[in-house]
């Protein structure tokens, strides 16, 4: 147990901590908290929660994940689409603004994050992998439309509701008489004054003599400044009508348990792995890209340790469920953090702010943090994966057309779901039909290549298939039909060679439509031959009784399989090696 403590990613870059990492790490950790304050409360709007649970989901995982995460810059916390997820799974069960509701989502955090650490414990990192980026692209493509929409009704101030872009749509026309003008007032200018600010405040700065760096740091501050501006605003005009944070806890929560009730874990359990998953694969892929920037690695299996961790602790602390944030990872690593401290850092932050800060945010109007999300998230969209995948591959469109359109139409657990499933069925679908070659040699060498793209030399008793792919379930009868098929169109065939260069792996079903193969071509007088099998393969093979009954050979490589089979006709002599002799 203490050998298995010692391997913590803590102990790894906690060896090399010194004063001028330690420097690094706090300037990073004061720009996040600066950045990360308004952002907590939005999102925690966002999943309909009371503001200070963003800020209590801010601090304990923020701990958590400097102990068990790998990656050195990743800034974990509430994020804008698990937020939303968040709102649809305990929409369902509990009236929104109740206690019911955040003890629901308190829950919804800590099953998350036992279900992470489980996957990490049995090092199910791997399944990231079955989520494409396309999917995802879609996916919080899609999201990010229907956060956008929905805190249209805090930017107008109009009640509307729905989980689905349509909707939503709906009903913000439905309410569009009861508009109040004194907080569109307010949030227009907001989410105006927002969008400037990411794209004209840096080089403004620059012009005037900052640093791009410092520049575009500060340009990510932004919100700060809405934030302040528009409590100063409320306070001295005293707004009538117009919705604000209200009173905010001040201090920390009491670290408790969660609520646990088994009718309410199973109702929850579905959403707690959507969101796991989809958390997972969005810290994965922030956390990987900025490794790479500075030539450093991260382990997945440790990240669900991470994250895992994270979320029980965000349970604990009065959280809800959290993940590694693109934006305030990117301000965290271009702020110039060193080690997974500078998020504890952060975290003392944002705990000293509940102490210090909450008093003043009784008078922020909430459609200024309804900007801030409508900012956040529209950046995420991107449209143009849509004219990407359409025209590299038909298949991914597919995918990411009916990911978007499921989640813009039904809601992100369905989009989700949707993404998964799609991403399975285009990944059996593209492998159930394997490419496959029919293979000659080129004049002169020992190479072998496609018919069909290259002049090379054949001969009619021996057919060359190159198989390019590993064998499974799901393409075995596809290969099977494709021997059949080449085989009944030459009648003077007397050997068939599978040619297995790219095959990985052979399993079971795919054996037993070898052997179906096998003796099929016995059968017809032909022999069943292998060339350029890997190691792992033929030691699986071994292991069964099929080269025992194997009607031909195994060669170590398609030339050797040519000389012994047919060195008159499919080897013929060159000019050069005429020579020689």
């Amino acid at each position: 147990m203490f050998d298995h403590i010692k391997k913590l990613p803590v102990f790894d870059w906690g060896k090399t901590y010194n004063g001028e990492v330690f420097t690094a790490d706090l300037v990073a950790a004061i720009i996040v908290t600066i950045m990360l304050i308004p952002q907590s409360l939005a999102y925690a709007l966002l999943a309909g929660l009371p503001p200070q649970m963003g800020l209590y989901a801010s601090i304990l995982p923020l701990v958590a994940y400097a102990l068990f995460g790998s990656s050195r810059t990743l800034a974990v916390g509430p994020v804008a689409v698990i937020s939303l997820m968040t709102a649809a799974a305990v929409g369902k069960l509990a009236l929104q603004g109740t206690a019911e509701y955040a003890a629901a989502a308190i829950l919804l955090a800590f099953i998350s994050g036992v279900m992470l650490l489980a996957l990490g414990l049995f090092r199910m990192g791997f399944l990231a992998n079955f989520l494409s980026h396309p999917v995802i692209a879609g996916f919080i493509t899609a999201s990010g439309l229907i956060i956008a929409t929905s805190q249209l009704k805090h930017i107008f101030g109009v009640d509307a509701h729905g989980h689905n872009l349509l909707d939503l749509i709906l009903s913000l026309v439905a309410h569009v008489g009861e508009i109040n003008w004194i907080t569109a007032a307010i949030g227009i200018p907001a989410a105006l004054f927002l969008f400037w600010v990411r794209k004209g405040l840096k080089p403004l700065l620059v012009k005037m003599g900052l640093g791009p760096r410092l520049a575009d740091i500060l340009a990510k501050t932004g919100p700060v400044f809405a934030v302040a501006v528009s409590i100063g605003i409320a306070a001295f005009f005293q707004l009538q009508g117009v919705a604000l944070v209200g009173s905010v806890p001040q201090g920390l929560p009491a670290l408790a348990l969660p609520t646990f009730d088994l009718e309410l874990i199973f109702a929850l359990a579905g959403s707690a792995a959507l969101i796991s998953v989809i958390g997972f694969v969005e810290s994965v892929s922030v956390a990987q890209t900025l490794a790479a920037k500075r030539r450093q690695r991260i382990n997945p299996d440790q990240e669900l340790m991470g994250l895992g961790a994270s979320n029980i602790a965000s349970a604990f602390g009065g959280g809800y469920p959290v993940t590694g944030g693109f934006a305030r990872s990117v301000v965290n690593f271009d702020a110039g953090a060193q080690t997974p401290a500078a998020g504890a850092f952060t975290a003392i932050g944002i705990a000293l702010a509940t102490f210090f800060l909450t008093p003043f945010l009784f008078y922020l109007p909430k459609a200024v943090l309804a900007a801030t999300i409508i900012v956040a998230v529209l950046s995420l969209v991107d449209f143009s994966i849509l004219t990407r995948t359409w025209r590299y591959s038909k298949a991914d469109f597919a995918a990411v057309a009916t990911t978007m359109g499921i989640t813009l139409i039904w809601g992100v657990e369905y989009g989700v779901t949707a993404g998964v499933l799609t991403s399975i069925a285009i990944h059996l679908y593209k492998t159930s039909k394997p490419h496959t070659a029919v293979v000659g040699r080129v004049d002169g060498t020992e190479h072998f290549r496609n018919i069909d793209r290259h002049n090379v030399i054949t001969c009619d008793e021996v057919l060359s298939l190159r198989v390019d792919q590993s064998l499974y379930f799901a393409n075995a009868r596809f290969l099977e039909d494709k021997v059949y098929d080449l085989v009944a169109r030459n009648k003077e065939l007397k050997h068939v060679i599978l040619m297995c260069p790219a095959v990985n792996e052979i399993d079971m079903s795919a054996l037993e439509s070898l052997e179906a193969i096998n003796e099929r071509l016995h059968s017809l007088g032909v022999k069943l031959h292998f060339s350029e099998v890997k190691g792992p393969v033929m030691d699986k093979l071994e292991k069964s009784d099929f080269l025992q009954h194997l009607t031909g050979k195994v060669f170590l490589s398609q030339y050797h399989a040519y000389q012994e089979l047919a060195p008159h006709t499919c080897m013929p002599a060159t000019a050069s090696s005429v020579a020689a002799k």
